[in-house]
């Protein structure tokens, strides 16, 4: 898709279906795709939030992204993967892009902008999956759960910070973080009690709560 000015419009090309390319909604719950099912194309998150997880040989399942707003997922096709390693599922409605395996490689092959802005995102991607494994190794339950809860709020990305929304449970959290639903609930209640986050319909992050991260957070009197 050409913009204009005669270049390639990496964004009209993953705001509207085409050849190769469709747009379906998911409710909350719904999978995106399955772990073990056939890894045959790439989907692009327009809105919502999906989570990842991956299930062991023993039937325990870990939660290894929580995905939104303009992220790829299941790129792993483009890798020679014949099958998908992961379950995708959405959090919360989502309207998400489906492009056929044929139809993203012809344009990563075609088009350099969208090539660069790909890998970008993939980058982008291998760089957070290196933070989360050094936070789970080197920092307390505490700062983990502060950390998610500003990710999932976008703190550090392009545009303002946005609200939580509720669907994500203490229970994702807690698989996020590696960590008990109680402790969960015991930090969030202590976060809300010193004023970083608070609770009205949604969670609302508030950018004091980068003092967990950064420094040791006050203690409740």
């Amino acid at each position: 898709m050409k913009a204009p000015d005669g270049q390639f419009d990496a964004e009209n090309y993953l705001a509207e279906p085409g050849k190769g390319r469709t747009i379906s909604n998911y409710r909350k719950n719904e999978a995106v795709f399955s772990q073990g099912g056939i890894a045959d194309c790439v989907f692009y998150i327009q809105t919502g939030k999906v989570k990842v997880t991956v299930l062991s040989e023993h039937r325990k399942e870990a939660v290894v992204a929580i995905l939104g707003k303009d992220e790829f997922c299941g790129q792993g096709c483009l890798a020679g993967q014949p099958k998908r390693i992961a379950t995708a599922t959405a959090l919360t409605e989502c309207e998400i892009m489906r492009i056929e395996k044929d139809a993203i490689t012809r344009t990563l092959r075609d088009e350099p902008i969208f090539s660069q802005m790909f890998v970008g995102h993939l980058l982008s991607r291998m760089i957070r999956v290196e933070e989360d494994l050094a936070d789970q190794l080197s920092n307390s339950s505490e700062k983990r759960l502060a950390r998610a809860l500003l990710n999932l709020a976008n703190f550090g990305k392009e545009g303002m910070p946005e609200p939580i929304i509720t669907k994500v449970s203490q229970e994702t959290l807690a698989e996020m973080i590696g960590t008990t639903r109680s402790r969960v609930s015991f930090f969030m209640n202590k976060f809300r009690k010193l004023g970083f986050i608070s609770y009205n319909g949604t969670i609302e992050v508030h950018s004091s709560l980068l003092s967990v991260v950064l420094n040791d957070p006050p203690e409740i009197t």
